[in-house]
C-alpha cells in the first residue's frame, strides 16, 4: 500500500513512512493510492468480530508489509485493553431505528482514545524496529491533547509538544494535559484559537529544515494513521445493526473533520453507508459549505463544545 498527497508533488510513501512523516512535505494530506474493499461476504463474515479483531482486520490493507499480522492483532489487542467498558464501543438503542455509539470508555473519555492508544503503539512498534526518536508537536482544543499524551507518555523514543488556546479547553481536559509529569510531555498554552495553535503546528512542518531536523511527526488527524483507526469504528456500529444489508446512515459532530471523513473512508471501502451528517455548533463554516456550496469563513465563537470551535477543518483537504 502506497500513499499520495492531495497536492500531488511529494513522493509516495508506504505506511510506515507516513505514520512518521504525519504531513506531507507539499504541505497535503496522505490519501491511500488505491482504496481497499471489502465484498458482501466479507464483511458478513467480520460481524461477530470482537472489536479488537475487527480492528485488526479493517487496518491490515492499510498497513501492508510494514507489521506483521500476528504482530499488528497483538497491538491492537493491547491498545484497547484496559478500555473500561466490553465491548470496546457499546451501542446503546434510542428509539426505533436509532442507536448511540459510545466512545468515551478509553483513558481520557475522549473518542480520540479510540484511535490514539493504538497510533501511539505504532509509533512506539515502527520507532524501536527503526532506532529511531520523533518530536510530534499537535493542536489541541483539548481532547486530542489529553488522548494523545495518555497514548505517549513515557515512551522511550518521542517527545510530545501540545499546544492549546488558553482559556478556550474544558476544565477537565486541561487538568489532564497539564498535570501529567511525564518527561516527555510538555504543554503549551497559546494565547488565541485552536486555527492559531493549528497553523503553528503546519509552520513547523512547512519549515523543512528544522522539521528534519528534530525528526517532527503529528499526532493531529492529519496523521493517516489517526483516520485509519477511525474508520474500525464506522464497520463495528454498521455490523451490529445488520448494516451489511442495509444502509446506515451517521451523525457525526465535527470539527477538524476527521471523524467524519473516516466514515466516508468506510464508505470507499464497501461499507453500504446511506448519509454522513455534519454535526455543527455555532462555529458552522462545514454546514453552511454543505448547504451553500460556498465556504466563509467567519470568527470563531467559543462554545461548551471546543473541540468544534474551528474555522479551517483540515482534513476536508482529503
Amino acid at each position: 500500500m502506497q500513499y499520495i498527497s492531495t497536492r500531488g508533488t511529494a513522493p509516495a510513501l508506504p505506511f510506515d513512512d507516513v505514520l512518521l512523516t504525519g504531513l506531507a512535505r507539499d504541505g497535503g494530506l496522505y490519501v491511500p493510492e488505491i482504496w481497499p474493499r471489502f465484498t458482501a461476504d466479507e464483511m458478513h463474515g467480520m460481524a461477530d468480530l470482537s472489536y479488537p479483531d475487527l480492528a485488526a482486520r479493517i487496518i491490515a490493507p492499510f498497513i501492508g508489509e510494514t507489521i506483521a499480522p500476528d504482530e499488528c492483532a497483538a497491538l491492537v489487542a493491547d491498545a484497547y485493553a484496559d478500555f473500561t467498558h466490553d465491548p470496546v464501543a457499546p451501542l446503546r438503542k434510542l428509539g426505533e431505528n436509532e442507536w448511540l455509539l459510545e466512545l468515551f470508555h478509553g483513558p481520557t473519555l475522549a473518542f480520540k482514545d479510540y484511535a490514539l492508544q493504538l497510533v501511539g503503539r505504532l509509533f512506539d512498534d515502527v520507532l524501536a524496529r527503526r532506532g529511531e526518536r520523533i518530536t510530534i508537536v499537535g493542536a489541541t482544543s483539548g481532547d486530542t491533547g489529553s488522548a494523545a499524551i495518555a497514548a505517549c507518555r513515557g515512551s522511550k523514543a518521542i517527545d510530545i509538544f501540545m499546544l492549546h488556546p488558553q482559556g478556550r479547553v474544558s476544565e477537565v481536559q486541561r487538568r489532564q494535559m497539564t498535570t501529567v509529569a511525564d518527561a516527555n510531555v510538555f504543554n503549551i498554552a497559546i494565547e488565541g484559537t485552536f486555527d492559531d495553535c493549528q497553523n503553528i503546528v503546519k509552520a513547523l512542518f512547512n519549515d523543512l529544515a528544522f522539521r528534519d531536523e528534530v525528526h517532527l511527526s503529528a499526532v493531529n488527524s492529519i496523521n493517516w494513521a489517526r483516520i485509519v483507526a477511525q474508520i474500525v469504528y464506522y464497520f463495528w456500529a454498521a455490523l451490529q445493526v445488520g448494516g451489511t444489508d442495509k444502509p446506515v446512515s451517521f451523525a457525526v459532530p465535527t470539527g477538524n473533520f476527521g471523524n467524519v471523513f473516516a466514515g466516508y473512508c468506510a464508505y470507499k471501502m464497501g461499507l453500504p453507508i446511506k448519509k454522513l451528517i455534519v454535526g455543527a455548533n455555532s462555529n458552522d463554516i462545514l454546514s453552511r459549505f454543505f448547504d451553500s456550496g460556498t465556504m466563509e469563513m467567519k470568527g470563531v465563537h467559543p462554545t461548551i463544545s471546543p473541540s468544534m470551535d474551528i474555522q479551517v477543518s483540515s482534513n476536508f483537504e482529503r
